[in-house]
């Protein structure tokens, strides 16, 4: 007798976007095999696309007649590349609050394989499928510090039920640069 095949869509509920996620990282990693990729030179901009996919959690508030107020806290990873980009891949966090009525702020911070961050400010619209999102990039730690820039993207709903959420970006790019010894970018 054949032995049965379970999808991703067959499994338990709280397994399904987990190993989706799970399948997502260990694919960005599986495109970084033939090592980490360096930062950056200092002072010289580099820009970069990716994809960005995450799952969390989503608490809301009735703000008004059709107006919902959330916060966001969601996790995943990101996956750069680009010619001349910063090629890698990260974990991420978010923490963002969206007003339901004009606006998005939030902050978010990238992990690399070495335990590395890269930190950002968010801001845009209120999220919902389809909306633009930009971020800031204000610093990092380890061969990330000193590290400016700015990217956007489009953000799209995967799976959105009350209380838990699962997206992803379209149309991710950015620049960055990390500055040069001494202060200041060239």
């Amino acid at each position: 007798m054949p032995r049965a095949r379970r999808t991703v869509a067959s499994l338990p509920r709280p397994l399904g976007p987990a190993l989706a996620l799970a399948l997502a990282f260990a694919t960005a990693c599986a495109d970084q095999a033939s090592g980490p990729a360096a930062p950056p030179p200092t002072g010289e901009w580099r820009t970069f696309d990716g994809t960005w996919s995450a799952s969390g959690d989503r608490r809301t508030l009735d703000a008004g007649a059709d107006r919902q107020a959330a916060i966001l806290d969601l996790s995943g990873s990101i996956l750069l590349t680009g010619e001349r980009g910063l090629g890698a891949g990260f974990q991420a966090r978010t923490l963002a609050f969206s007003d339901g009525h004009e606006t998005t702020v939030g902050s978010a911070v990238w992990t690399d394989e070495r335990g590395d961050r890269i930190f950002s400010e968010l801001r845009g619209s209120p999220v919902a499928t389809g909306r633009r999102i930009v971020g800031t990039i204000t610093g990092g730690t380890g061969r990330w510090a000193g590290i400016t820039g700015e990217y956007g993207f489009d953000w799209t709903w995967v799976v959105e039920t009350e209380g838990r959420m699962q997206g992803r970006t379209v149309g991710l790019h950015g620049r960055a640069r990390i500055a040069a010894p001494g202060g200041g970018a060239r």
